[in-house]
């Protein structure tokens, strides 16, 4: 009997179909789309401020004409402000006047610490003592203490030291005591221990006092708190307004005059009262007001700048004379 052949699987009733090798297609690759072109970068343009502008060019047309009208308005004299400007007389007034802001300063910054002290004690006496002498100094003109200092002969036209309502040991007479000069030091000398007082307490209160608490669970003495945690922290607050107060303290040592003190200004003074030259003797002290306040804004800068160290992440910024060497070498190299 002959086989019969069977058809192909895929032929088989009711078998599934089955693809074969041959009949396998490989799959069409997928089309690959060109890439996009880059968008065109959009340009940035700074926003217009005509306002601005504006502004800036009247101030300069403002500007220049103050300048123009100092320059040459004849009535300032230059040549005699030129002729004057390293007189003896005025330099001898100059060091007087360097010299009573430096004593007032540094003796009432001693003082005020005292006070400042005082504030912050909890002992209610001295809290109240300190703050009466305060607010007196604060309240009253400058000049005004001074000439009462300068006229304290006649209230207490001795002074002497014993026994409160008892007898006196040392006696003396206030007239042979105190002087132009000496009444001027003591006056000026009060009136900034009021407000050193207050900066310092200012200073010492802007430390938080988490630090001082975790200093104090670390064991560290007060003297090692004060040195390395409170007066690190606190010259950043002071120094700026002690700055201010020194600038203030060599204005304020011009009133000084009124007792015949022979300062800056009153050396002038005795110039225009004999030669009749007011407007340039006066230019003579301003011209030198403005170089030393020059010379001590520039120290307060450096000064601001050694406390500052450490307060920010990004480090200090650049002096005015890195900036200027800045450009300097970016002018060379372009």
């Amino acid at each position: 009997m002959t086989p019969v052949p069977l058809p192909p699987p895929a032929l088989r009733p009711g078998a599934a179909a089955m693809a074969i090798p041959q009949d396998v297609l490989p799959a069409p690759a997928p089309s690959k789309a060109p890439p996009p072109a880059p968008a065109p970068e959009a340009r940035i343009v700074a926003r217009r401020r005509p306002g601005q502008w504006i502004a800036a060019a009247v101030a300069l047309l403002l500007a220049a004409m103050a300048v123009s009208s100092v320059i040459r308005n004849r009535a300032f004299q230059w040549g005699v402000v030129a002729d004057w400007f390293t007189a003896r007389s005025v330099l001898d007034g100059l060091a007087l006047t360097l010299w009573l802001t430096a004593a007032t300063l540094a003796l009432g910054f001693v003082l005020g610490t005292v006070l400042a002290t005082m504030r912050l004690s909890t002992n209610p006496v001295l809290r109240t003592i300190s703050w009466v002498y305060i607010w007196i100094f604060r309240s009253t003109p400058p000049l005004v203490q001074l000439l009462f200092f300068f006229n304290i002969g006649a209230l207490y036209p001795t002074l002497g030291l014993g026994i409160p309502f008892g007898p006196e040991f040392l006696t003396m007479k206030t007239v042979n005591l105190i002087g132009p000069t000496l009444t001027a030091v003591i006056g000026l000398t009060l009136l900034e221990t009021a407000y050193a007082a207050e900066v310092i307490r200012g200073g010492i209160l802007s430390v938080d006092r988490g630090q001082l608490e975790a200093a104090a669970a670390l064991g560290l003495g007060r003297w090692r708190v004060l040195r390395r945690i409170v007066v690190p922290q606190a010259m950043r607050a002071i120094v700026p307004t002690a700055g201010n107060m020194l600038i203030g303290a060599l204005k304020g040592t011009s009133i000084v005059s009124v007792l015949a003190v022979s300062d800056l200004l009153y050396s002038v003074q005795l110039v225009y009262l004999q030669s009749y030259q007011v407007i340039p003797m006066l230019m003579v002290a301003t011209l030198w007001y403005l170089v030393v306040t020059t010379v001590l804004s520039v120290g307060q800068y450096y000064v601001e700048r050694h406390f500052a160290r450490g307060a920010t992440r990004d480090g200090l910024p650049p002096t005015p004379l890195q900036r200027a060497r800045a450009a300097l070498v970016k002018v060379v190299r372009a």
